[in-house]
């Protein structure tokens, strides 16, 4: 089982993933300089330098291109925070095309020898002010700017350099090093794509990391299960409760970084349906947001984001230090459910005339809205054939709502499913 150690992380159920690059300045497009031939990727817009076969000295270039005057590292965090309700955040220090969003001395090729300014010392610097937890993103096995990392595409093993030893040593861990002791409040490191790492330099990495900051997390894209949550494929969810720690990254539209052209945005509702599922099951959702060339993060996810958050930000209680409370016998079209200790929470999420649970038989004591903890009247009895039900009565106004939690309070410590009888 795959187990944190950090409460912080086991509360947190709602993050924010960054990928911002180099690749945000292409936005999807990329610009032959031999040939002046325009061509569009189709796939995810961070992958454009690989999928497209550019150049890497062509590629280097575009840093001369990156100009994020409008990141203001202040009012994104405060705005996370207040706005959008997330725990913590997640930047990308290094993605696969090797540049460092951040001050290193290992490699010239990263932001500050290219702008002035250090994105992640902006960003550590906001998070500590704003008591946000912080995470890095780190590409620990690819890297299209080191002719000793891992490229190309993963099933392509002729592709995969026998020098990797060099890039592990020579680069990764440095930068590794650099950013757990320059960057104090790093509590997360996101690895990604292990492709041929081998489980020895995988717990090699773990060993390195945690020698430098014991209490640092590991996601579970460090590959061979050394992580210390799972993490699932992008925008896939466990259809099951999974025992452990685990988190699910989604996108707002179709790619990580910003592409242009990319304008299937995911409504609202289906996001924050996809939350409540993810955390009624015990899991961390992390939603990602690509900022453009400038530093400037798309209307729509602003707007999607917002819409969300105002949910999370009126039910706090009823997400945020939950779990999960195993798996109710019905299927419920209209509701998830979360816990603590004596507490059931129902997120409702179409209108109901009344809340029915039938198959619980604890004891209760009482029910209440959530974002304003309006006394509800609650019932526990039997229903004709036997079986236990929990009814809540609703008011008029929640009668025809949707997207409201409830709290039932319970005699009991945990829920007490019956199993189904007929």
């Amino acid at each position: 089982m795959a187990d944190t150690k950090q409460q912080w992380y086991k509360d947190a159920k709602y993050g924010l993933f960054i990928h911002w690059g180099l690749y945000s300045i292409l936005a999807g497009e990329w610009k032959d300089p031999k040939t002046g031939e325009v061509t569009k990727t189709d796939r995810i817009a961070e992958w454009i330098e690989n999928n497209l076969n550019i150049d890497k000295e062509d590629y280097r270039k575009l840093k001369d291109e990156f100009h994020p005057d409008k990141f203001d590292a202040d009012m994104f965090v405060k705005r996370a925070k207040e706005q959008w309700g997330v725990k913590y955040i997640v930047l990308t220090s290094k993605h696969h095309e090797g540049f460092a969003m951040y001050d290193s001395k290992v490699s010239d090729f990263n932001v500050v020898k290219a702008t002035g300014r250090d994105i992640l010392r902006e960003l550590s610097d906001a998070c500590k002010k704003y008591d946000m937890t912080m995470g890095i993103y780190y590409s620990q096995a690819q890297d299209w700017d080191d002719d000793n990392a891992y490229k190309k595409d993963y099933e392509d093993k002729n592709e995969w350099k026998p020098e990797f030893r060099t890039y592990f040593d020579e680069k990764c861990k440095p930068q590794l090093k650099e950013l757990l002791e320059n960057y104090d409040n790093i509590s997360l490191i996101w690895f990604d794509t292990p492709m041929g790492m081998t489980a020895d330099e995988a717990q090699e990495l773990r060993d390195w990391v945690k020698g430098i900051k014991p209490d640092c997390i590991i996601s579970g894209r460090i590959g061979h299960q050394k992580g210390d949550y799972m993490t699932t494929g992008d925008n896939f969810i466990p259809r099951l409760p999974y025992d452990g720690d685990w988190e699910v990254p989604a996108t707002l539209n179709d790619t990580w970084g910003f592409n242009k052209d990319d304008h299937n945005w995911k409504d609202p509702d289906e996001l924050l349906r996809l939350l409540l599922k993810i955390v009624s099951r015990g899991g961390n959702y992390l939603l990602n947001i690509g900022p453009d060339k400038d530093g400037n993060v798309p209307k729509e996810s602003i707007r999607i984001l917002s819409e969300v958050g105002k949910y999370v930000r009126e039910n706090e209680e009823a997400i945020f230090g939950t779990k999960c409370v195993g798996v109710y016998p019905y299927e419920l079209q209209w509701a998830e459910l979360t816990g603590k200790d004596h507490k059931l929470y129902v997120h409702m999420l179409a209108p109901r005339m009344r809340i029915e649970l039938l198959g619980i038989a604890n004891s209760v004591k009482g029910a209440y809205l959530v974002k304003d903890h309006t006394p509800l009247e609650v019932c526990a009895r039997k229903v004709c054939e036997g079986d236990s039900i929990i009814e809540v009565e609703l008011t008029e106004e929640l009668r025809k709502s949707r997207y409201y939690a409830v709290c039932i309070e319970l005699g009991e410590a945990e829920p007490v499913f019956e199993e189904i009888r007929g």
